[in-house]
């Protein structure tokens, strides 16, 4: 403005022009003059009064209240609070963003001593943060709860306590572990799951009742669970395997209550050195075999939850740990859109009947609308390379069902025959599940045990599923195929180890603590092994590929103490091939001469009888030239 005040009186030649220009600028120098004095008094009252403020907080800050008082103001003003319009809200939205791209990355300044620590991960932007003006308290607050970091002015971790809606905070021994290790992507996540646990529609007295209707419940699942053990003295793994809500892990921070219910054997052996795990209920891993972790979430049905624990009295009703619960009430219980979740810690295939079974044990579907079905099958092979391939990429959708096992002594090819037909003519189908609805503690047991028995099924199937490679024509290589036939039991059909025929053993899952075993065979195949033993060897490795393989080594034990059954399979065998002897032919004798030890045709040429003999085998041939080897008992001859 100057320059261009400057170029005017150069191009006028008049002096009262100039006079009158002068006297423009003198009074535009003024006004100038005039708003930045104006600018300087209002900056100056500006500071004064953000420093009346700030002595006001310091004051209100020092004074040191009960958390019961400062829990009800805040309550109060929360209350209050008016619905916010949406260019308010918005504008809100946008400060938040500011300040978290401002925060995000921020280190306190270094100090001289101590460990010094710092918040690197990206809070959830649900939450507010401020440091207290000591700089040895952090808050990171939220409508329902807050986290308190305390630190010494040096620098070190003092504590870190969680507060959650009306309660007083609490010391949370896992975030200070995670903070002293600056361990802040764990921490981060501890952050994320206290907010996710109240992301449910609604305001904060539905939050509020949510969250009452949750403590309710983890306090009664720890109960039957201190209940079970009373009753039975049960071990950590016993707990896991039978206990009526299993191994319970209590809530800490962001993480949720978690009830451990199954394991297999080998998830109790230390990969490697296959020693057997001590575990104890301090040192379990969450990861370990099948869990759920007990959560609430929205509906959009109105479910009615108690708000108040539900079993009566501390000690069990019967020798199974079994509580009493009280009746559901409307002084217990309460209508709310949200319903308690058991969530799976990884998707696990389940068929359509348990699913039903579920859905019936809580008169809840476990889907909102019917799932999308596959074959049993492609999702326990889908779900067992995923456990093998954990850390890495997600495996590709494959159809090629065979799977190799290489054991210390033997190579395996197994063909998991998932498409054979089991009802109407279709294959076993199932869905992938990853949560359970419910809405009372005595439902949870019931789920629990059908969560078992698909796991024991599904561990027995996933068993044949290896990342091993073997060359399809190795010498030696036993085939083997799985079939399903039910929803609870499969046949696993092989060569017989002594004759070229077929056998099969049928396998029942009866339940997570029974599985029974059937050998069937031929009546003229050599003996294998009894019921009994291959049903003791799956009950304790719960393995297809060590069972066959034990099967095998009892076959080989067996010939070796009973060469008899070996060269009578073989005789057989020669019979059939030969055409001889005819139908209705006489019995052998099982106890000849030297020369003919067995007593059989063709081996020496001719036939000896014994009469004093009890036992004797016939051979026979039908029309279908089915051969059958059948052995009775004869009463011995009384002497005249």
């Amino acid at each position: 403005m100057a320059a261009a005040v400057a170029a005017v009186s150069i191009q006028s030649a008049s002096p009262a022009r100039e006079l009158t220009l002068s006297a423009q600028q003198a009074a535009i120098q003024a006004t100038g003059d005039r708003i930045k004095k104006e600018e300087e008094g209002t900056e100056a009252e500006k500071q004064s009064r953000v420093a009346v403020l700030l002595e006001r907080l310091h004051a209100k800050h020092s004074a040191s209240r009960p958390w019961q008082e400062t829990s009800k103001v805040v309550r109060q003003a929360m209350e209050k609070r008016g619905a916010m319009h949406a260019a308010g809200h918005q504008l809100l939205l946008t400060c938040l963003e500011t300040l978290q791209r401002a925060l995000k990355g921020r280190t306190p300044p270094p100090r001289p001593q101590g460990e010094g620590w710092s918040l690197t991960g990206e809070a959830p932007c649900q939450l507010g943060s401020h440091l207290s003006p000591s700089g040895t308290e952090c808050y990171i607050t939220s409508d329902m709860f807050y986290v308190e970091v305390q630190l010494e002015p040096a620098g070190q971790l003092v504590d870190v306590k969680v507060a959650h809606h009306g309660e007083n905070p609490a010391s949370c021994p896992e975030l200070i572990q995670h903070l002293r290790e600056k361990n802040f992507e764990e921490f981060s996540k501890h952050l994320k799951g206290l907010v996710n646990l109240y992301k449910v529609p609604g305001d904060n007295k539905l939050k509020t009742k949510m969250y009452l209707a949750l403590q309710s419940l983890e306090l009664d699942l720890t109960k039957m669970m201190h209940m079970f053990r009373l009753a039975t003295n049960a071990n950590t793994v016993e707990t896991i395997l039978h206990g009526s809500v299993g191994l319970l892990t209590g809530r800490s921070g962001g993480r949720l209550v978690s009830l451990q219910c199954y394991v297999s054997p080998y998830d109790v052996f230390e990969e490697g050195t296959g020693t057997q795990l001590n575990l104890t209920d301090t040192n379990v891993p969450r990861s370990l075999g099948v869990s759920v972790y007990v959560t609430v979430e929205g509906t959009s049905s109105i479910y009615k939850l108690p708000i108040a624990p539900l079993i009566t009295g501390s000690h069990p009703v019967d020798n199974k740990g079994t509580p009493s619960f009280s009746s559901v009430t409307n002084s217990n219980c309460v209508d709310l859109p949200v319903c308690f979740f058991l969530k799976l810690n990884q998707p696990m295939a389940f068929s359509l009947s348990f699913i039903q079974r579920m859905g019936a044990a809580t008169g809840i579907p476990v889907f909102d609308s019917p799932p999308a079905l596959s074959p049993l099958y492609q999702l326990i092979v889908h779900s067992q390379l995923q456990r093998l391939d954990e850390g890495g990429p997600p495996p590709k959708p494959s159809h090629n069902m065979h799977f190799y096992s290489c054991l210390p002594d033997q190579q395996h090819c197994y063909f998991l025959n998932g498409d054979a037909p089991v009802q109407d003519g279709r294959s076993l189908q199932g869905a992938l599940v990853s949560k359970i609805p419910f809405r009372h503690p005595a439902q949870v047991p019931a789920i629990l045990d059908i969560i078992r028995h698909q796991a024991a099924y599904n561990t027995l199937v996933g068993s044949c599923v290896k990342r091993t490679s073997v060359k399809e024509d190795a010498a030696g290589l036993l085939q083997f195929e799985v079939c399903p036939l039910t929803d609870s039991s499969f046949s696993v059909s092989f060569q017989h180890p002594v004759n070229e025929s077929l056998v099969c053993v049928v396998m029942e899952v009866i339940d997570s603590k029974q599985v029974a075993c059937k050998l069937f065979k031929g009546m003229s195949d050599a003996l294998i092994c009894t019921d009994d033993f291959i049903t003791k060897v799956v009950q304790r490795c719960m393995s297809i590929p060590v069972t066959m393989r034990a099967i095998r080594r009892k076959a080989e034990t067996i010939q070796a103490d009973t060469p008899a059954l070996s060269l009578i399979a073989k005789t057989v065998e020669i019979m059939v091939k030969n055409n001889l002897p005819p139908s209705g032919s006489p019995s052998y004798n099982m106890a000849g001469d030297g020369a003919n030890p067995m007593g059989l045709p063709g081996l020496a040429g001719g036939n000896t009888s014994n009469n004093n003999n009890n036992n004797s085998s016939s051979y026979s041939k039908d029309s279908k030239d089915k051969v059958t080897w059948t052995t009775t008992t004869r009463s011995p001859r009384t002497p005249s």
